[in-house]
Parts: structure tokens; C-alpha cells; sequence
């Protein structure tokens, strides 16, 4: 089964876990209500989430002018992959990383850290570059803007059912609503088995935009030793991000390793790199 097949059968899980939470919680009244809310949701994300996460982080945008190197690398790797030339923006954080977001190639951002641009060689760059542009030619963007929606709206309802069997009560109703002790234990195994969706969902994306970003600037390598530094970066300099953008970064923002690696939204650094050299040597 390939990445693709598992993300459309992933984002399908989503789809049926926010529909069951809402007719577990509160029958066909409240399927209703949790299909409006994902709808609205899904609607606020696809069109504002690229300017909000752009905003969070202070992003400037830079032209070609400001930024001629760093333009006619993306400009460069945008042709190669059949894509428009995206938007380039800078981030004055110095952990070194990167992200793209957007709603579909056409509308699409690059953001790079000032950290990033100072730690990398101009190679390296090129190899995290492609990564991004990667995850836009595959419209991993709105794939990931769909998983974080879908996902949110399920910690939504999990906070308000809580909230109302605690301090309201419930009782089965007409229209199949659950009781008390079945919405507590709900609205604690939802929202983990959307966290455990999401991270496979981004997961494969990684991997996906790994191996397209190697054949776009074809030299597997660079990205390679790039993750390398990249990890290292941002174990030195950690971010102060937001948990929900943790995914759009091409390394997590947040250190941590053991039982934190098992939650995170990025696969293990020592294995994109080994797919990365493996890449190579084929």
C-alpha cells in the first residue's frame, strides 16, 4: 500500500471518528452539530491558516531583490518541480528551521529561519529547500491543514462534552446520546486516537517529501547532512512554537527524545537520514 493510499485512508479515519463522536456524545443531533463544526472548521483553515501561522511566527516576506540567493534557489526548484514560484518569507528566530504552507501550489509559502540561513551551506540549503517544495507539488499542505481541522474540532468536543457531563449530567436520550460514564471515557480515547491519526498521517508526508525533495535538487546527501545539522540546531536553540504547527516544520521544533519521540509528528531524524543515503546509493 502506498503513503498516498494510507493518508486518503487516514484522513478518511478522521472523518468517521468526528462523525461517531458526535453521535456517540449526542445522537443525530449531535452528528449534526459535529459535521457543522468540521465544515466551518475545515473552511477557516483552508483559506486564512497560511496567513495565521505566517503571522505566529512574525514572518517577513523578502523579493528577489532583498533576497537574490535564496530566490534563485526556490525559483530554481519551483521549475524543476512543474510548480509556481512560491512566496519567501523569513522567520527572525535563529533555531535553525523551515516550513511551507498554503493552500495549494498556486498559494503556496516558503518561510526560513535566520537561524537556518547561518548554520547551512548554500548545498544543504538547496536540500531543504526541495523538501519544502516537495510538500507543495504533493499538496501535503492541505492535507495537513485537513488533519489539524479534523483534529482540533475532535478536541473541541471532547472539552465541551466534558465539561457538560461533569457539571451538567447526562442521560441516554431519544436519539441514541450516550450517558456520563460512556462520554468521560469517549472524551478521553478521542482526541488520542486523532493525535495517534495525525501523526501517521504526517509521518508519511515526510517521508514522502524527503524522497521528492532528494530527486528535485538530486543530491539525497545534502539533505541528509542538513537533518543532521538541523537536529542538532534545534536541540541546541529550541523554539518557543505552537504544538499545532509542530508538523509544518521539516524537524520538530520541540527536543526531546524517548517517550517524547514516540508523540512526535516527524519520524526519527536517524531514519530519513538512512532512507536519505539509501536514496544514494541506489
Amino acid at each position: 500500500m502506498t503513503n498516498q493510499i494510507k493518508t486518503v485512508l487516514l484522513l478518511g479515519a478522521l472523518t468517521a471518528l468526528i462523525i461517531f463522536f458526535g453521535k456517540v456524545l449526542g445522537g443525530t443531533r449531535g452528528m449534526q452539530i459535529a459535521l457543522i463544526l468540521a465544515a466551518a472548521m475545515n473552511f477557516f483553515s483552508y483559506w486564512f491558516s497560511d496567513r495565521i501561522v505566517l503571522r505566529m511566527y512574525n514572518a517577513q516576506e523578502v523579493t528577489q531583490q532583498e533576497a537574490p540567493d535564496l530566490f534563485a534557489m526556490v525559483a530554481d526548484l519551483a521549475r524543476q518541480a512543474e510548480v509556481p514560484m512560491p512566496r519567501l518569507y523569513i522567520i527572525p528566530e535563529e533555531t535553525p528551521n523551515a516550513f511551507a504552507t498554503g493552500r495549494n501550489p498556486e498559494h503556496a509559502a516558503v518561510a526560513v529561519t535566520q537561524g537556518i540561513l547561518r548554520l547551512l551551506t548554500p548545498t544543504e540549503l538547496k536540500g531543504v529547500l526541495a523538501h519544502e517544495m516537495g510538500h507543495v507539488r504533493n499538496r501535503d499542505i492541505l492535507i495537513q491543514s485537513i488533519a489539524a481541522t479534523l483534529g482540533g474540532a475532535i478536541m473541541v468536543l471532547a472539552d465541551m462534552a466534558r465539561f457538560s457531563a461533569i457539571f451538567g449530567g447526562s442521560s441516554q436520550d431519544e436519539e441514541g446520546g450516550s450517558n456520563i460514564f460512556t462520554t468521560l471515557l469517549f472524551t478521553i480515547l478521542a482526541p488520542i486516537a486523532a493525535m495517534l491519526i495525525q501523526m501517521a498521517i504526517s509521518r508519511s508526508r515526510e517521508y514522502i517529501a524527503d524522497e521528492t525533495g532528494a530527486r528535485l535538487c538530486h543530491n539525497p546527501e545534502s539533505l541528509a547532512r542538513a537533518l543532521e545539522k538541523l537536529a542538532y540546531g534545534n536541540e541546541r536553540i529550541p523554539m518557543q512554537a505552537n504544538p499545532a504547527t509542530e508538523n509544518m516544520f521539516i524537524v520538530s521544533p520541540f527536543a526531546g527524545g524517548g517517550l517524547m519521540s514516540l508523540f512526535s509528528t516527524h519520524p526519527p531524524i536517524e531514519e530519513r537520514i538512512a532512507r536519505l543515503r539509501a536514496m544514494r546509493s541506489s
